[in-house]
């Protein structure tokens, strides 16, 4: 593949995974906020499935793309821009990882309630608060690294 293709393929990957990881923190958040059961339970199942079609897939690519853009380019993976947005990129991704587990299990606490047509489970918003607390370095290590894309500072 040429650079231009594979260059498109980077961008596209980073679009749709910082999309959907702020769309669905969005959502996930005003849905809980609101705490209408039935609205979590949906919410939930939805961000659960947009994590495994968008992000999942987008995880992957982003970086073959970009060792692939940095072997193209001839760059080495000692330049700065690169190795701080590789470490940063690690960063969000080792929140992430842990983010799919707690919404996996708060889909599931928010269906039973819905179910038993009770209140969530307090350990629904245990989860809650660690997926904020986990969403907030991920968020801004993301923009680092598309700061750090565009602009390639030396």
């Amino acid at each position: 593949m040429d650079y231009t293709t594979v260059k498109w393929l980077h961008i596209l990957a980073s679009t749709f995974l910082f999309g959907t990881g702020v769309g669905s923190a969005f959502y996930l958040l005003f849905a809980s906020i609101s705490r209408d059961v039935r609205a979590i339970a949906v919410v939930t199942r939805l961000v659960v499935l947009a994590d495994w079609i968008f992000t999942t897939t987008t995880i992957v690519i982003q970086p073959l793309t970009g060792f692939y853009m940095v072997q193209l380019g001839g760059l080495s993976m000692r330049t700065q821009w690169i190795a701080w947005s590789l470490g940063l990129y690690g960063i969000a991704v080792a929140c992430w990882l842990p983010v799919v587990w707690l919404q996996m299990r708060m889909r599931k606490l928010a269906r039973e309630a819905v179910e038993r047509k009770a209140p969530l489970a307090f350990s629904y918003w245990r989860y809650f608060w660690i997926w904020v607390v986990l969403g907030i370095p991920a968020f801004i290590a993301f923009v680092i690294v598309f700061y750090l894309m565009v602009a390639k500072p030396a």
